[in-house]
């Protein structure tokens, strides 16, 4: 049995979580200046600058790419084969996002659903994390990590189509949802779509589909071809960066299918903003 102590895990996650506040990893910086030379748009193209000028201050002054700090989203695998020494993994991975959260100075944005008011002095700064654990063979924890705003999760939905929908019920979905969304999720944007399970699972998969790399191919070829499919549809829709019109309103469609009950087809969409923060340790 593996042991890594409860310490090291809280320093390697909190070193994550304040470079990811100031880094944007390297897939989205690439999606966005990809979208700057394919904009077909003079103002839209003007827009997308101004973004990338924003994230290059940000990484040389270490200061946050956004205002909107978001809630910490964690997906860990936890191997078989490993311990944690001196605490739990969840214990650790909410230290540390206290401390990161304080230390780097970013907002805390965990309140009460009904009265609003902040939750850092009951729970905890920027306090609880969303984590989603998952059991795997190894002797490896493998961690990936989102700040989520607030702009981009407000536009996400979920639904169940009825199973004769198909494919072309789930891209007129996916269609409604971004057309409704407008330039709120501050576009240009990552769409994740989760397909099947259960209503709840095809939630999660559509957040998990966005930690993948901006437009990769998915090792589906049919998935990726109606990723494809749905992202050409959706930069048609003219909305654009920051929704001042234009041709790249998305930068990538990533899908998760799962398997369903015969009589449901469950269907999520996420959306990131063009701000997408995320990272990926293994200890």
């Amino acid at each position: 049995m593996r042991e890594i102590k409860y310490e090291d895990l809280v320093k390697s996650v909190k070193a994550m979580v304040m470079h990811t506040a100031t880094h944007l990893p390297q897939d989205a910086l690439n999606a966005l200046k990809k979208a700057y030379e394919e904009e077909e748009s003079e103002v839209a193209k003007s827009v997308l600058k101004q973004i990338l000028e924003n994230a290059e201050l940000a990484a040389k002054e270490e200061r946050p790419l956004c205002q909107d700090t978001g809630l910490a989203v964690y997906f860990v695998k936890v191997g078989e084969d490993v311990k944690v020494v001196g605490g739990s993994i969840k214990d650790a991975i909410n230290e540390a996002t206290e401390h990161a959260y304080k230390e780097g100075y970013l907002r805390a944005s965990t309140c009460d659903c009904f009265d609003r008011h902040n939750l850092k002095d009951e729970v905890g700064y920027n306090l609880p994390a969303v984590i989603h654990f998952d059991i795997v063979k190894g002797d490896k924890i493998d961690i990936e990590y989102a700040a989520k705003g607030g702009g981009s999760e407000n536009v996400s939905r979920a639904t169940v189509l009825a199973p004769a929908q198909g494919k072309e019920g789930v891209k007129n979905f996916v269609k409604e949802v971004i057309s409704n969304a407008g330039p709120n999720p501050c576009p240009p944007i990552i769409v994740g779509v989760g397909i099947g399970g259960t209503f709840e699972v095809a939630a999660k998969s559509s957040k998990h589909a966005l930690f993948r790399e901006a437009g990769s191919p998915n090792p589906d070829p049919e998935l990726d071809a109606f990723e494809k499919e749905i992202l050409e549809e959706l930069n048609k829709l003219g909305i654009g960066a920051m929704g001042m019109g234009g041709t790249k309103t998305v930068l990538a469609v990533h899908i998760e299918k799962n398997p369903c009950h015969i009589a449901s087809l469950p269907v999520s969409v996420n959306v990131q903003c063009h701000s997408s923060r995320h990272a990926h340790i293994t200890l």
